[in-house]
């Protein structure tokens, strides 16, 4: 059985909102003044920008992470473009004796940028929709340097799908232009990630407190395949991210479960492509909650935990409730 001394965060989730105010993107189909040749170069270029935006925001849910676990940003004004990201991850050490790590990372996101046609005066927005799925595996091995102290080097492996659900706009193109574009009308983009990751864990578990520090450099560089040739790219997503947190038992229990307080601080640094994809370059959560230690009553689970965070970062700030679990 997995030990629960050094899986305390092997499941990770949160739900928050974030709000900022974004420069709303819009392509405008002006017919009259654009030949064949540039209209096309112009939707080229525009898809290959925005689905490279979307693989890169992608990038930031590659591993588990309580300052990016969901996200959802507007624009206050328009409401475009809509970004939401989900994740579902965890990790952690198989036994003291073994001292192998795995992790994993399943990532639902959805951009909902919106293309506006002004043709013959009359303004119509149409709407946009990108899904994507990833999943990000990683495996390690934990060098003791002290009692308390281990380095982990890790690999990485990501796989992500990219799909496109536009068919009107797709039509309206082809009317007006005489151009399929492939990507909008039930095109797709694949990609696959190689990379590794290297962490600092700090552990010191005492009956009167529990500590856990981790310090983490994560580069992963994302490349397409199988895809339509106007969004082939790669993309290099790299992260340092500070993580702590600190439970301090409250001296009662309901039925026989013993009760701990929780508190929680996370930074997420991004670099590379990553860096400002969003309007900001780094992430903080500030966390509060309580533990209730189930060990002897479940079958599965040791620790299920209930966080209040707050989380903010240039120009963006929210709140997050988020329930977890230790095995």
């Amino acid at each position: 059985m997995i030990s629960a001394h050094v899986l305390d965060h092997l499941l990770k989730r949160n739900v928050f909102q974030l709000t900022m105010h974004l420069v709303s993107y819009t392509f405008l189909f002006s017919y009259g003044s654009l030949s064949f040749a540039q209209a096309s170069g112009l939707i080229d270029s525009y898809i290959k920008t925005r689905a490279n935006a979307f693989l890169t925001v992608s990038g930031m849910s590659l591993t588990p992470d309580v300052t990016t676990g969901s996200i959802s940003i507007s624009d206050t004004k328009t409401q475009n473009p809509n970004l939401q990201m989900t994740s579902l991850g965890g990790g952690g050490t198989l036994s003291p004796d073994f001292p192998l790590y795995v992790e994993g990372t399943l990532a639902l996101n959805r951009y909902d940028p919106s293309f506006v046609n002004s043709g013959g005066g009359v303004i119509q927005q149409i709407p946009v929709r990108w899904n994507s799925v990833s999943g990000t595996g990683g495996i390690g091995w934990d060098f003791p340097i002290t009692d308390q102290l281990k380095v982990r080097p890790m690999a990485n492996l990501s796989l992500g799908h990219v799909e496109s659900d536009l068919s009107i706009l797709g039509r309206l193109i082809q009317y007006k232009f005489g151009k399929d574009i492939e990507f909008l009308d039930g095109g797709r983009l694949n990609s696959y990630g190689l990379g590794g990751s290297l962490m600092l864990d700090y552990e010191d578990y005492r009956p009167e407190e529990e500590i856990d520090i981790e310090l983490r450099y994560t580069n992963i560089n994302l490349t397409s395949f199988d895809s339509n040739s106007v969004v082939r790219g790669n993309m290099d997503t790299q992260s340092i991210s500070l993580w702590a947190r600190r439970r301090v038992p409250l001296g009662f229990e309901v039925f026989g479960m013993p009760f701990r307080s929780v508190t929680e601080f996370a930074h997420n640094e991004f670099l590379g492509d990553m860096r400002g994809a969003l309007g900001f370059n780094s992430l903080t959560s500030l966390g509060a909650g309580l533990e209730l230690d189930i060990e002897q009553n479940a079958i599965f689970f040791t620790r299920v935990r209930m966080m209040l965070r707050y989380v903010f970062g240039q120009n963006v700030q929210g709140w997050s409730l988020g329930f977890a679990a230790s095995f």
